[in-house]
């Protein structure tokens, strides 16, 4: 006995045999979404969307990610136009040993500030 699936993907892939070609709104782009919550405060991640287009990706993530809450601007983005650095390439991010004058916990004046909090 063969099981039908009710659901349209399952069943329309179970008719296709080899490869298909897919038209370019078959599958919709992927966006990054940031909101700002405030203005003048920073944007942050809040998810995806799925669109065909620019102003649709937009549209859709007002109606996901600022309908509920505070959200003052939203930006999308095309997540194939992210560019990110690779595992491979971390010691870019290596602080020199010699330079820790740019942190603060090298100060001496970090006991007393430690102290006035209450931390020994």
């Amino acid at each position: 006995m063969k099981i039908v699936s009710l659901d349209p993907r399952v069943a329309r892939t179970e008719k296709v045999e080899g490869t298909v070609e897919l038209s370019p709104l078959t599958e919709f782009q992927t966006y990054e979404v940031f909101h700002q919550k405030k203005r003048g405060e920073q944007h942050e991640h809040v998810g995806i969307v799925h669109a065909p287009n620019d102003e649709m990706a937009l549209l859709f993530a007002k109606d996901q990610y600022a309908r509920r809450g505070l959200c003052v601007n939203l930006w999308v983005v095309k997540s194939e136009h992210i560019i990110a650095s690779s595992y491979e390439d971390s010691d870019i991010f290596d602080t020199t040993p010699g330079k820790t004058y740019r942190e603060a916990g090298g100060y001496k004046v970090m006991d007393k500030i430690n102290k006035f909090k209450g931390k020994k």
